[in-house]
């Protein structure tokens, strides 16, 4: 099963081509979580004389350890020890030397019952501790429905298996000094397990005049409370510039 999804390459071109449909000159505010974390940075370091201001949350850098901490064992599977055994125990133990790459080849699998199981363990992980508190009865709403998450498994599974279309590995921290005069402002959840705060931090450090909020009691979700009530206050503030 062949995949189709857009590249970081293939995103960026039509992100400006939308800024020029709409005739925006400069987009005030670029808003962007997790990977649209990556994508703001990316886009904002491509064309920063179009881009205002960068409301960030729940960075992720895709640094190869940061990438290794999420899915492969030794990382986020040591404070969740229960919830990874069940995602690294549909691989044989011949091949967890890459779980990314032996997820990725059941997701592309000609056999839909096959494709169908991956994509469920592989978005319960990361569901499970995505968030501090996340009820058994918002899982089951999110698996029930493969349309939703066997086309998102695949798709991020694909981006890590990529490296996430960087150019060379710290390339979003490297190429900060495009942007180091756009006024950011950066929320991360301080118990964030799926992107670790760390990449927050490194990416302040890289941006001198950015501000930094850590949330104390927040996962990685955009929806909980003092995530949410961060976000908006960064909105209200940029919206004067």
């Amino acid at each position: 099963t062949e995949i189709y999804t857009l590249s970081l390459h293939d995103a960026l071109p039509i992100f400006e081509k939308l800024r020029e449909h709409l005739n925006v000159g400069q987009w005030h505010i670029v808003f962007g979580g997790s990977w649209g974390s990556t994508l703001s940075l990316a886009y904002a370091q491509s064309h920063p004389d179009r881009v205002k201001s960068l409301v960030l949350r729940g960075i992720f850098l895709f640094l190869n350890d940061d990438m290794s901490w999420l899915f492969e064992k030794g990382g986020a599977s040591e404070i969740y020890p229960d919830t990874f055994e069940r995602y690294e125990s549909l691989i044989p133990e011949e091949e967890r030397g890459s779980l990314i790459d032996a997820y990725l080849k059941r997701l592309t699998s000609e056999d839909e019952e096959e494709r169908l199981e991956a994509a469920r363990r592989f978005v319960e992980w990361e569901l499970r501790i995505s968030k501090v508190h996340l009820s058994e009865e918002t899982i089951q709403s999110v698996m029930k429905d493969a349309r939703k998450f066997a086309p998102f498994a695949r798709a991020e599974c694909y981006f890590f298996h990529k490296k996430g279309f960087l150019e060379f590995e710290d390339q979003l921290l490297q190429n900060c000094s495009k942007i180091k005069d756009i006024p950011t402002h950066i929320v991360h959840g301080r118990q964030d397990i799926v992107c670790r705060p760390r990449c927050a931090w490194m990416l302040h450090k890289c941006m001198p005049h950015s501000t930094i909020e850590f949330i104390s009691g927040a996962g990685h979700s955009d929806s909980e409370p003092g995530t949410e009530k961060a976000l908006v206050a960064a909105v209200e503030k940029f919206k004067v510039l």
